[in-house]
């Protein structure tokens, strides 16, 4: 099968290079020069575990290729994959399709032959029909379906989630269509993973409903930590607890400093904001984001009653800026609202992150970026543990809190326990619903 992937961003970037794995001859399309001259060099501009050596490749077959030639690229292609970015809009919440629809205008102005139109980008309910009008109206004479397959990767195992899904979501209303999605899916339904077939707008759907309540099963358990802080309850053995009942699972169970990254802040706003516009308010959604928002203020109170109240002239060490591990990726990270608010309120701000710098020399202003947990340590009066990456999962702490001014602790991933914090010679320690 040929297929051209319109967007070279974090969802087209992995589907292009994992449909070419497949076998697939693929042509990942970009605006941007400097980034497809990245591409065609061998360098990939985002940090995914095991992406630049399957895009080496598999370029390196010859069944991937870089251009931003988008009429050239979907000249004779079977499929054409949209993976454009689909922020949320200002003002109302609601994701903004303006790359989307360009894509597709686009798209019909350079079909030559029957091609299936697929929406890999996450859109409201209803946007693939208007894909169509757009389509249409760009080429009344183009011969083309469009197509529903919303992506369910977790960034920092986007590969593995690409080859060894949980299951393809496919939105069609044709057989011809459905017969192409077959196609290119095959090695996937060979090795018996479920390739779930059905109407367009619950393809949709399906994608927003599986953030929101991932999301929600995030905001819940950090509720109850914030109770068990209360009530003298240990949330790790709660939520352990919880997990172990089938009908609820042990992920996306664990308490932290609130959900961020590409998706589910995204998500949830135009859930939200899909239920206000068909007056079914989603209101379990409205408190997950309300609450997610509070979670981010609480973690700073949590911080600034181990800095005894005010953060001006504290030395603060915050290890982890990335939404999570194994991912360059800021996006409504956490960091965001914790880190200039210390600025902010006059502490000085040392930041390690084996990624996040990349994009976090520009969002986080005034902190120092030190590559080592232990020189970041020397006279600190506050380490933070922000993002589990495994690098901060077995530190020292005797050497890290010997190194300290004043040796304290907020662990907002509950990344080890209180006796082994304060035996190793720290004299105040925090954790998460603990």
């Amino acid at each position: 099968m040929r297929i051209a992937m319109i967007g070279t961003g974090y969802v087209g970037l992995v589907s292009g290079v994992c449909f070419s794995d497949f076998g697939h001859d693929v042509i990942c399309v970009d605006k941007d020069p400097r980034k497809i001259e990245m591409l065609e060099g061998g360098t990939v501009p985002i940090f995914e575990p095991g992406l630049d050596d399957l895009m080496n490749r598999n370029v390196t077959a010859g069944r991937l290729s870089f251009t931003t030639d988008l009429k050239a690229a979907v000249d004779g292609a079977d499929a054409v994959f949209i993976a454009v970015g689909t922020p949320t809009r200002r003002g109302d919440g609601h994701a903004d399709l303006t790359y989307v629809m360009a894509a597709a205008a686009e798209i019909g102005q350079a079909l030559t032959g029957h091609a299936v139109i697929v929406t890999k980008s996450t859109v409201p309910v209803g946007t693939n029909r208007k894909i169509a009008e757009a389509v249409r109206a760009a080429a009344p004479d183009a011969d083309f379906d469009v197509a529903s397959n919303p992506e369910f990767l977790r960034e920092g195992a986007a590969i593995d989630d690409f080859m060894r899904p949980d299951r393809v979501v496919v939105g069609v209303e044709s057989e011809r269509a459905e017969k192409i999605m077959s196609d290119i899916y095959r090695p996937l339904y060979l090795r018996d993973f479920p390739i779930m077939v059905t109407d367009l707008e619950s393809a949709e759907m399906i994608k927003y409903a599986a953030n929101a309540f991932l999301a929600t099963k995030i905001t819940f358990i950090n509720e109850i930590a914030a109770l068990c802080e209360k009530v003298g309850a240990d949330v790790k053995k709660v939520s352990k607890g919880m997990g172990m009942d089938g009908r609820i699972g042990n992920k996306f169970l664990h308490a932290g400093p609130g959900y961020g990254g590409s998706c589910f802040p995204k998500d949830t706003a135009a859930l939200a904001r899909i239920g206000q516009e068909h007056a079914v308010p989603m209101q379990i959604t409205e408190a997950v984001i309300r609450v997610n928002e509070g979670v981010k203020t609480r973690m700073v109170e949590k911080l600034r009653d181990l800095c005894d109240g005010s953060f001006n002239g504290k030395t603060v060490v915050v290890l982890g800026v990335t939404f999570k591990p194994n991912t360059d990726d800021m996006r409504a990270a956490p960091s965001l609202t914790i880190v200039p608010t210390l600025v902010g309120s006059g502490a000085r701000v040392r930041v390690v992150d084996p990624e996040g710098f990349r994009e976090g020399e520009a969002l986080l202003p005034g902190v120092a970026w030190i590559t080592d947990p232990y020189t970041a340590a020397d006279g600190a009066d506050l380490i933070v543990i922000l993002t589990e990456w495994n690098e901060f999962r077995a530190l020292d702490l005797s050497r890290l809190s010997a190194a300290m001014a004043v040796p304290r602790l907020a662990d907002l991933r509950n990344v080890y326990n209180r006796a082994d914090a304060l035996a190793a010679g720290f004299e105040a320690y925090d954790a998460v619903g603990r």
